[in-house]
């Protein structure tokens, strides 16, 4: 076993005082309440919040696939977990570059294969496209 100090992030159970009013719940609070978002909500800026945050990558995760304004993960595209799903929701041929400079740049295997699954997907897409 190496000795060597983890490269991972600390994560934070629970809420934070102060902060805002998503991220200001105990986690399973929060999972409900990203949950129970309707799908043509307005709180993106609030989800980037909770993305943004040192809380457990799962609570992070369920934040960034309820934001309904897929570029507002770009900036988050070097996270493993929310690199993932940044590439599932982008399908237009305009992504595709996006893409192809992730597969090419990322280190996590994970996001590299849901980029290389997404670019098999536009490229259907556009081929369908008359």
């Amino acid at each position: 076993m190496s000795d060597a100090p983890s490269r991972r992030l600390a994560w934070k159970e629970g809420a934070i005082e102060g902060a805002g009013k998503l991220l200001g719940l105990q986690d399973d609070e929060l999972i409900h309440s990203i949950d129970a978002l309707p799908a043509d909500h307005d709180r993106d800026q609030d989800l980037l919040e909770v993305v943004r945050s040192d809380r457990h990558f799962f609570v992070r995760q369920e934040a960034a696939k309820r934001i309904r304004n897929a570029d507002l993960l770009k900036e988050h595209s070097g996270d493993r977990h929310i690199g993932q799903i940044l590439v599932r929701g982008m399908t237009r041929a305009e992504d595709r570059a996006y893409l192809e400079k992730l597969v090419a740049e990322t280190r996590h295997l994970e996001v590299r294969k849901a980029a290389e699954a997404q670019l098999r997907l536009v490229a259907g897409l556009t081929a369908k496209t008359p």
